[in-house]
């Protein structure tokens, strides 16, 4: 199947690219011993899985379907969070998961009862320190309701449970800043550390992105496991899939109002929400800086602002112009949805020999089941 013949929109993982990324993984696995588990929450086309499968340890999920998808298409460890777990979420996922976090000490002591004896317990704690560059996604934002602070622990808590989680990283390609934490981190919780089996970090550690110092990273990782004794966890999700994945449009319209716009076969709102969530311009594989065309990269959404960027071209671009959307895995398509009843980008995945499989599309009766299976009689 050759790529001109795929109808747009679609997503094109490139396995080649995936690979390297995670030789990267296996990298950092060697020189510190941490063992890593996908995010889901950022990343869940459990086509592709069996590529990742032999770099990573497992899984880890935000929410019950999560884990059922990682326990049944992944395998491994499969780690359990939620930020707020109902009785319901705990009973399906207890007999299936080896470690169950909870995120504040209420929960824990509700639901451990329904866990104990079948999976490890966990508490997430909130260090009070992060990086994450827009407030949104800064775990400790002011208010934060994620994980438990230092001045609001029950110090006997660490007695009865196995391991913790911290989550304080976004897109952190700054190994310093990273270590940094890790010290604080130390400091502020060691004391309680030392009596634990496992500690996770978290994800948000951008370990693949170019030119980051993989050794220095997997060192730090490694002293800190041995000062505390604890087995150390990575929750990677966009540092697995980053620049793997283009989501392919078609230029259907070029429109003009002072600016130039084309209008592609796709959406922010349906197809790259992150993009318009996070005001954080797509970037255009055909675009080029200095060329003397500039267009808005528009959506056939009906929403106004709805854009994916604005790029300059060498030449003009033509209506039937295929573009390509670079970076467009990462909460990406888990966050898909039929706004305006766009068509929805089917799922292809290139393997290293050059062949295309396709691995997911959709069509009509998608979209009609996904709002309603019955009808008032």
């Amino acid at each position: 199947m050759q790529h001109n013949e795929l109808k747009t929109p679609y997503f094109m993982i490139d396995e080649a690219k995936l690979i390297e990324n995670l030789e990267k993984a296996k990298q950092l696995k060697q020189i510190s011993g941490v063992k890593l588990v996908l995010a889901l929450k950022c990343f869940s086309t459990w086509g592709v899985f069996n590529i990742i499968k032999p770099y990573l340890d497992g899984t880890t999920s935000s929410g019950p379907f999560e884990v059922k998808l990682g326990y049944e298409t992944f395998g491994g460890e499969t780690h359990a969070y939620s930020v707020g777990y109902s009785e319901d979420d705990v009973k399906q996922v207890a007999d299936i998961c080896d470690k169950m976090i909870f995120n504040s000490q209420s929960q824990l002591a509700h639901y451990r009862h329904l866990v104990e004896g079948k999976a490890s317990l966990g508490l997430r704690l909130n260090p009070g320190v992060s990086y994450a560059g827009q407030d949104l996604a800064n775990p400790a934002r002011a208010y934060s309701r994620l994980g438990v602070q230092v001045d609001h622990l029950n110090s006997e808590v660490f007695d009865s449970i196995d391991g913790v989680m911290f989550h304080m990283n976004c897109e952190n390609k700054d190994v310093d800043a990273f270590i940094a934490l890790l010290e604080s981190i130390s400091t502020q919780f060691g004391q309680y550390l030392d009596k634990l089996d496992w500690v996770s970090l978290g994800g948000g550690v951008f370990f693949t992105w170019p030119g980051y110092d993989i050794e220095k990273l997997g060192l730090a990782l490694k002293a800190f496991a041995e000062k505390h004794r604890v087995q150390l966890y990575l929750e990677p999700g966009e540092a697995i899939i980053t620049q793997t994945t283009d989501l392919v449009v078609t230029v259907v319209d070029i429109v003009e109002n002072i600016k130039k716009t084309a209008i592609v076969d796709s959406a922010t709102e349906a197809h790259r929400l992150d993009t318009l969530i996070y005001n954080e311009p797509a970037s255009i594989s055909e675009a080029n800086d200095d060329g003397a065309y500039h267009y808005v990269i528009g959506s056939c959404s009906c929403l106004a602002g709805d854009q994916f960027c604005e790029a300059s071209f060498s030449e003009p671009l033509q209506i039937g112009q295929q573009l390509h959307i670079a970076d467009s895995a990462g909460y990406t398509m888990v966050k898909l949805n039929w706004f305006n009843g766009l068509r929805m980008p089917s799922v292809y995945c290139q393997r290293v020999g050059g062949e295309v499989q396709l691995l997911n599309q959709f069509d009509y009766d998608d979209f009609k089941r996904s709002l309603s299976r019955w009808s008032v009689s």
